[in-house]
């Protein structure tokens, strides 16, 4: 069955088209049953807004997703926007995932090198008593408290074994490469 997936990008790798390779390439399939998504992302234009209508924005459109795929160019990792979908989507239980982007031919036709991982950037912390999570991310060479989301309760209190430490997304959210994992035919695999 087709996943609802929002999809997180900076809105550069739009203008030079490999975000859309990602988003589209349903276009391509028989039905959007064998791409494996409907995409429920939102545009960069929404952006221009106040910060918290856009995370209003950002809110609503994550509430009827299961995924969250985060499209990796060269500046995702810095954009405070895309930390704040990554950082709800948390929260609210999606599957994340991660999928460099850079191999993709641009509309001049050209590549670039992987850019940095968004998940090497953020952490998340459980409380002493193991009943809230928090967020954290890399800023001028130190883990600081992320800002823009209060720390949250859990469902089920963490284990006392990995309370009070910092864990790096990357250590728990995969990411692949379009191009060298074959996205077009493996992305239904990888947001199931």
């Amino acid at each position: 069955m087709a996943k609802r997936v929002f999809f997180s990008f900076h809105y550069q790798d739009v203008i030079d088209f490999r975000a859309n390779v990602v988003r589209n390439h349903w276009l391509t399939k028989p039905d959007r049953e064998a791409a494996g998504f409907f995409d429920a992302s939102i545009w960069e234009d929404a952006k221009k807004t106040s910060s918290l209508a856009l995370k209003r924005l950002i809110n609503g459109e994550l509430k009827n997703t299961t995924v969250t795929t985060v499209l990796i160019g060269s500046e995702t990792y810095a954009r405070r926007w895309v930390r704040y979908e990554i950082a709800k989507s948390m929260k609210k239980g999606n599957k994340l995932l991660g999928v460099h982007i850079n191999g993709i031919k641009d509309k001049n036709r050209k590549t670039k090198s992987l850019g940095p991982n968004p998940f090497d950037y953020l952490a998340y912390q459980y409380s002493n008593d193991g009943k809230k999570l928090s967020i954290f991310e890399w800023k001028s060479g130190k883990w600081v408290k992320y800002q823009d989301l209060a720390p949250y309760p859990l469902k089920t209190i963490a284990p006392l074994r990995k309370r009070g430490i910092c864990y790096k997304l990357s250590s728990n959210y995969p990411t692949y490469n379009w191009v060298k994992n074959d996205g077009y035919n493996n992305f239904a695999k990888w947001v199931e």
